[in-house]
């Protein structure tokens, strides 16, 4: 009884099978991420869609060392006990864990904020802010992570 592949045959097939395992199990935590950040922004606006504007988020276009990316957030707001920021979260969408932080403000604060992050690869960094009346707004950021500044 003879095989119906060679050995040629065979091990094309293996590799073929190896190479979409992998890529298959790649995919799965990018996508897995992509669903942790949606879900964390929607407890964080109450349901609520985030409309661009009034937040601005500074990060560098290419982070040569992802492990501390200077990053600054602001909104502009008149901060006053009528209108203010209550809060601001960080998240990234490719991280293992896309909450990066949270910036809580009171009518007497400024609200600016500016830290160091991580981020696991290039991905977007989002920003949103929860005002005290419920409304919510947002910006979006791609950070280029290279390894080792090569630049690549």
């Amino acid at each position: 009884m003879t095989s119906p592949f060679n050995r040629r045959q065979a091990l094309a097939l293996g590799t073929g099978a190896v190479a979409a395992a992998a890529l298959g199990l790649r995919a799965g935590p990018a996508l897995a991420a992509k669903a942790a950040t949606d879900e964390a922004i929607k407890a964080f606006t109450r349901g609520r869609e985030p409309v661009r504007g009034k937040v601005k988020l500074e990060l560098p276009e290419i982070a040569e060392n992802g492990n501390t990316v200077p990053m600054t957030v602001s909104v502009d707001a008149p901060m006053t006990k009528d209108s203010f920021v209550e809060e601001v979260m960080i998240v990234a969408e490719g991280n293992p864990n896309p909450g990066v932080i949270s910036f809580h403000f009171t009518p007497s604060s400024v609200a600016e904020a500016n830290t160091r992050i991580r981020l696991a690869e290039t991905q977007n960094v989002i920003a949103v802010a929860r005002m005290n009346d419920g409304s919510v707004f947002s910006d979006v950021k791609q950070v280029k992570v290279t390894i080792g500044g090569c630049g690549g």
